[in-house]
């Protein structure tokens, strides 16, 4: 059972429930029912979590059946990378099945409702069938096929086997209810025909089972006792029970099937058709790209198996879907390396730094600890020597009082190392920096327990010496799309939200230790992240992916962007107060950069939908969102943005009419712009006692227009 010292989610609930009613916990049974028509993505690394997790718990098999009914999309690469992700993941199945496993048994079963007067032929064109069905509001019509004779249906159905048709040309439905309220009951396909070859079954096969009439007798002939799937499939319960209906004997166990949410990602996308869209239009280089939600993606970028494992137990199981925050699996990742990296030096955007006073030729082997973290990592050499590189911003010529790093005349300590004070710099013809020189003291290196050595310097920096530094490519990933949900809007594609700086490809140097590091090895960049070799390495040439920050600087990066918009909503009251035009427009000014640098089409949407309302201020504002955002009009729903300008055209403010007449002027959009014609009309014949000579002026051009 399981462990009764945590709470039990509805999953385990049901379970525990049906043990109780007297299902033999030997029966007990699950499945991970991938299609193999894509790689897995980070919502089926929750979806297996949850399935093996309920097998290790219980010590009950769990089988992993791949539903390879649709030759069309699948391919063994697909069977083989699943295989590959579920095993790396740290799970192993009791038995390896497919679907195709039973196209027999299947066939012989569709013979049998045919049998049974519950199965036909039907010979519409796809479009007939689709008016022929209804809508969710009207109900279907009988399709004129419906009442075929059961001998001439069992003569269609072997012929569609036989190969005698074209795709297209039949189908085999499931008798059941064109009335029903549940769509997917009104004579559901059951077979079509598919002039494919098979990844398994090579050519045998004409036609293939549809994933509803599959799906459950799969489960039935496995005996898999909890069929858990995601929400969307709920409206297939109904018809997951009918099947088995047909087919059940007293003496089988009948599988259930239930349903939990999806757990979303943010600033990802996990549909698979999304992802091969990603794949084929080379936004990203292959389905493991470092980028991509993809399991072998995230684990090509760095991610650990029991980092994604923690991920979804952190997440858990909803009845609701939601959307997470990619945050959170980066907290996980986080967690986790920072147990298990090594600390080391590497310096991405290197300049020199040369110790004036240390001598030529001369080099030292330091001792450096592994990971504060854990005791048993011990410590390594790391070599030290006149000349250094150190990170191009841990250097300012002319520094604020408050700068922590290194400057002229102030002393930082070199991490490992001693305290060096700068001196001067050198530059090109440019006025560029090249050199930085600085001078050491001598007694102060780290853990020497001398007097020096334990003097409090303002900041510590990491290093590599120039002589032994080992060149590498180092690839800085970022998230790959810079909206949170970028296939959540109406009137944007996608790809729209591409973020086209999700790769930055860099030049670094780092520490001779690493001169052996292989695929997969990963490491803290001390300040800078958590980084892991890439499978492109060589031993000529080192590559490293960014894993993941030290620090999440999205949340940072949102929290300041909210604050801005916040901001702008305090100041836009004075733009009413104020007495002259200058400081109207100074106001403006502001809070338009303000919209401008907001990156989150999600926040300048919220933003939007919530000040459309009668307040002449929110008015104003939804109305500078239109002309300063990075997007426009046609970006937005139709219908928030036909409210704001009906709303804004009749405010008691020449100040908000003025602006949304001036939006309206530049709109891309006729068709749109048109059919505010009455009421520009109507305010340039009748105006407001209040209107601004700038409001008559843009009026008249309008009209003329």
């Amino acid at each position: 059972m399981a462990s009764e010292d945590k709470s039990l989610n509805f999953i385990e609930q049901i379970i525990e429930e049906d043990l109780k009613s007297g299902l033999s916990q030997t029966k007990l049974h699950f499945r991970f029912p991938p299609e193999p028509n894509g790689y897995l993505h980070i919502g089926h690394a929750s979806s297996i979590a949850l399935n093996f997790g309920l097998g290790i718990d219980y010590q009950s098999p769990v089988n992993l059946r791949f539903d390879d009914t649709n030759p069309e999309k699948e391919e063994q690469e697909f069977v083989d990378a699943i295989k590959k992700d579920v095993e790396w993941l740290g799970y192993t199945w009791a038995e390896e099945r497919y679907a195709s496993d039973y196209f027999q048994q299947l066939y012989d079963w569709a013979v049998l409702l045919i049998k049974k007067d519950k199965a036909y032929v039907d010979s519409q064109s796809s479009e007939d069938m689709a008016i022929q069905k209804g809508t969710p509001s009207t109900v279907g019509t009988d399709s004129p096929f419906r009442n075929r004779s059961v001998e001439e249906n069992l003569d269609l159905f072997e012929r569609m086997k036989n190969g005698e048709f074209e795709a297209g040309t039949h189908i085999l439905r499931a008798k059941i209810d064109m009335k029903s309220t549940n769509m997917l009951m009104r004579d559901p396909i059951m077979y079509r025909i598919l002039h494919r070859h098979h990844h398994r079954t090579g050519d045998d096969w004409k036609i293939y089972p549809m994933y509803d009439w599959a799906h459950g007798q799969s489960d039935y002939l496995e005996e898999i006792s909890h069929s858990f799937c995601t929400l969307e499939f709920l409206p297939h319960r109904e018809l997951y029970d009918w099947f088995l209906d047909q087919i059940l004997e007293d003496n089988k166990l009948r599988p259930k099937q239930r349903e939990f949410a999806r757990r979303n990602l943010s600033h990802t996308v996990v549909s698979k058709r999304k992802l091969q869209q990603l794949v084929k239009e080379k936004h990203v280089n292959g389905w493991d790209d470092p980028r991509m939600s993809t399991i072998s993606g995230l684990r090509r970028r760095g991610y650990t198996a029991a980092s994604l494992r923690n991920f979804a137990n952190t997440i858990g199981i909803a009845k609701r879907d939601n959307l997470i925050n990619v945050s959170v699996l980066e907290f996980c990742i986080r967690e986790d390396l920072n147990k298990i990296a090594p600390r080391v030096m590497a310096v991405l955007d290197p300049i020199k730094l040369v110790i004036t006073n240390y001598p030529e030729g001369k080099e030292e082997w330091l001792e450096a600890e592994n990971n504060q973290e854990d005791e048993n990592a011990g410590f390594r050499k790391v070599p030290f020597s006149r000349e250094l590189y150190i990170e191009r911003e841990d250097f300012l010529e002319d520094a604020p009082a408050k700068y922590f790093r290194l400057t002229l005349g102030k002393e930082v300590r070199l991490k490992n190392a001693y305290i060096i004070k700068g001196e001067s710099v050198i530059k090109d013809s440019e006025g560029n920096i090249t050199e930085i020189h600085v001078t050491y003291d001598t007694d102060s290196l780290s853990g020497s327990g001398t007097e020096a050595s334990q003097r409090k310097v303002s900041g510590t920096l990491h290093w590599v010496s120039i002589s032994h530094a080992v060149e590498a490519e180092v690839r800085l990933y970022d998230r790959l799309f810079t909206d949170e949900a970028p296939d959540s809007y109406k009137e944007k594609n996608f790809l729209d939200f591409v973020n086209p700086n999700s790769l930055e490809i860099v030049k670094g140097f780092v520490e001779p230790s690493l001169a052996t590091a292989q695929n997969e090895d990963k490491f803290q960049f001390q300040r800078l992240g958590y980084f892991t070799v890439d499978k492109d390495s060589t031993p000529s040439k080192l590559v490293f992916n960014k894993t993941v920050g030290l620090k999440d600087a999205w949340e940072e990066k949102g929290k300041k962007e909210e604050n801005s918009i916040n901001n702008s909503l305090k100041e836009i009251n004075k733009y009413f107060k104020v007495e002259s035009k200058p400081e109207r427009i100074a106001i403006e000014s502001a809070i338009g950069e303000n919209i401008k640098n907001v990156t989150s089409f999600s926040l300048i949407q919220n933003s939007l939908k919530k000040n459309i309302n009668n307040n002449k201020a929110s008015l104003l504002f939804a109305q500078f969102i239109l002309k300063y955002s990075n997007w426009k009009s046609p970006d937005f729903e139709e219908d928030d943005i036909k409210k704001l300008y009906s709303m804004s055209l009749k405010s008691e403010s020449t100040y908000v009419r003025s602006k949304a007449l001036l939006n309206l002027r530049d709109l891309e959009n006729e068709s749109l712009r048109n059919q505010y014609d009455d009421e520009i009309l109507k305010l340039y014949s009748n105006p407001p006692k209040n209107v601004s000579d700038r409001e008559k002026d843009i009026l008249s051009e309008m009209v003329k227009i």
